[in-house]
């Protein structure tokens, strides 16, 4: 399983990052979370639970 951001509804507030910092990160460029490194993801969940609206999921 790997997190995926829904870009549409993501609103860049980086508490995905803020659980897990090796997996997503909030690029400036587009103001929006990203999974730059899928391969790190323990699976545990931490990022889905704790998004505010529920724009990261784990698939």
């Amino acid at each position: 399983m790997i997190p995926v951001v829904n870009q549409e509804t993501c609103i860049a507030c980086a508490t995905c990052y803020e659980v897990c910092p090796a997996v997503p990160k909030v690029f400036e460029v587009t103001d929006k979370s990203s999974v730059v490194n899928p391969d790190a993801c323990l699976e545990c969940g931490a990022c889905e639970e704790n998004c505010p609206t529920s724009s990261i999921r784990l698939v």
